[in-house]
């Protein structure tokens, strides 16, 4: 016979166990509650001769209310633990990326619940019980790490995305402060390629000097920064978007539109993008 006793003083806990086992879906398996001195018990027998199955059914089930009860509390210890600077609105915010970021295949659900179910599954096959709360806190070490990851990886887009809104408040503050230079710039978006127009359809030159540069990236001079820089040297009054590829330069364009505001106008039939949408499908050709 196999037998597992199940220590928690979890009521909750105790319940999901019961209708679980309830569930178990296999011959020869029986169970019972028990309140002892120190813990609140659920045990379960096995009597039959796969004890493989039965020990595999009980690992998944404990892997399972692992990540429905605890992980929450868990990956807020960790971040609490880690990054305890951050404030209360700040650690929501991250919060709230480490839920999206679980949709990640490195962080799936099913590579979660195989770390768990192979820690359940090595231990209770040589022990007849195991304190909930203690198993959890000490011995699922590569679960753990692996929510260590997530968070840190959602700090570290957290922290991307909050320099990128200071960056995109300072320089709103700047074109608003500033004469602009040109009335009208007309931005023509490829597949890899942005360029500026005047007001009379003229090629403007872009600003590739980093020295006069009021915005580059921090990696890498790509085209995009350097016609933002231009945009910034030239300060518009009217910038019309010609998407010629709707799908393309969505990050550079949402920027744009983010720093520019009202200036920026967004256009898809006009002479200048029926224009170059017949040069597009010309090349294409």
């Amino acid at each position: 016979m196999s037998s597992l006793c199940i220590k928690t003083n979890n009521d909750d806990i105790l319940t999901y166990l019961q209708n679980e086992f309830s569930e178990f879906n296999m011959l020869n398996v029986y169970y019972s509650r028990r309140e002892f001195k120190s813990y609140k018990n659920i045990i379960i027998h096995y009597t039959g001769i796969d004890n493989e199955l039965f020990y595999t059914k009980l690992a998944t089930i404990l892997s399972y209310l692992v990540i429905d009860y605890f992980e929450t509390d868990i990956t807020k210890n960790i971040l609490q633990s880690n990054y305890f600077y951050f404030d209360y609105s700040e650690f929501t915010k991250i919060l709230a990326l480490c839920t999206e970021n679980l949709c990640d295949s490195e962080f799936s659900f099913t590579n979660r619940q195989m770390l768990l179910f192979d820690a359940f599954y090595e231990y209770i096959k040589s022990h007849h019980s195991i304190v909930l709360s203690g198993f959890i806190n000490f011995r699922l070490h590569k679960y753990k790490k692996l929510l260590e990851d997530l968070v840190d990886l959602s700090v570290n887009e957290f922290i991307i995305e909050r320099e990128y809104l200071e960056f995109v408040s300072l320089l709103r503050i700047y074109i608003n402060s500033q004469n602009s230079s040109k009335h009208t710039v007309h931005l023509v978006s490829l597949d890899t390629d942005t360029f500026l127009l005047d007001e009379n359809m003229n090629f403007i030159d872009i600003d590739t000097k980093a020295l006069n540069a009021k915005y580059l990236s921090d990696v890498s001079f790509s085209n995009n920064d350097y016609v933002l820089n231009t945009l910034l040297n030239l300060l518009p009054q009217k910038i019309y978007l010609h998407k010629i590829s709707p799908l393309s330069n969505l990050d550079f364009i949402n920027t744009l539109q983010l720093i520019f505001e009202n200036r920026i106008e967004s256009c898809n039939d006009c002479n200048i993008c029926n224009l170059y949408k017949k040069i597009k499908t010309g090349i294409k050709k």
